[in-house]
């Protein structure tokens, strides 16, 4: 559905609080000594009390105020709405750091409208930094955002979260390919690499193996500050897989092409 600028507005006055309820419910369990499950598969895959809580009260407070709306949490799965809105929730991106006592993790929120994401909010309580996207712009604790211009990949700092994302030969070697023209590669960031990227820092991530709740937050932030953020074969990134982002367009496309074979 196709929402007003006053209606998204209003869904991202109420995505802040939820970003602060769960910073609530987050904060005293980074860096004390904590019990980790494993959830299991391909990949080492933890999960802790503070994910658990903090997309528990998330959902509490959009029931509340919007019954009809959708819900897709990493931790409790999908609620499905009688509205096309749906809020996507990952209450901490980037778990492996947050247990490693590493300030890369970051609380995602999206607010899809039946198309796309139109709000994206990335909060980091440890670093009291906090991420906002929207159609209108992009913003870091009120700061505009813009991605710096970079038009080939022989001036660009590339970012990934892990090798081992890459889950083929195929996609393991395209972006290796990649990576290998990069000026400066750097694995780790999680949603705080993205969040870079929005802010000018880093030009390219290439990364597979994504779930919808680790990307849609980030879609609006990127965009918001010109970047642009896709499947490996350039079309909607806001199902995971496979994704590229790029803060110059130019740059995007080249980047796009040498990607989409291994989709």
């Amino acid at each position: 559905m196709s929402l007003s600028a006053e209606q998204i507005g209003e869904f991202r006055a109420v995505a802040e609080p939820l970003a602060d309820a769960a910073t609530v419910a987050i904060k005293p369990h980074f860096r004390p000594s904590l019990d980790v499950e494993d959830k299991g598969g391909r990949l080492y895959d933890p999960v802790t009390v503070a994910d658990k809580a903090a997309e528990d009260v998330m959902r509490e407070l959009i029931q509340a105020r919007y019954p009809e709306h959708g819900i897709l949490g990493e931790e409790a799965g999908v609620a499905v709405g009688s509205s096309p809105l749906t809020w996507v929730l990952d209450p901490i991106d980037g778990t492996r750091a947050f247990i490693t006592g590493l300030p890369l993790w970051g609380t995602l929120i999206a607010l899809n409208d039946g198309t796309h994401p139109v709000v994206g909010v990335m909060n980091q309580p440890f670093t009291g930094e906090r991420f906002v996207g929207t159609p209108e712009g992009a913003w870091r604790s009120g700061t505009p955002l813009k991605t710096r211009a970079c038009a080939d990949m022989a001036s660009a700092t590339l970012m990934c979260t892990t090798p081992d994302m890459f889950d083929t030969a195929e996609r393991k070697a395209a972006f290796e390919a990649v990576a290998g023209k990069a000026r400066l590669m750097r694995y780790g960031g999680d949603c705080y690499a993205y969040c870079m990227l929005a802010s000018g820092f880093v030009d390219v991530i290439v990364e597979a193996s994504l779930q919808p709740y680790d990307v849609q937050a980030l879609m609006p932030i990127i965009e918001g500050a010109g970047g642009v953020i896709t499947a490996w074969d350039g079309s909607s990134a806001q199902n995971g897989g496979c994704v590229v982002a790029c803060g110059d367009p130019v740059l995007h496309a080249q980047v796009v092409e040498m990607l989409r074979h291994a989709m």
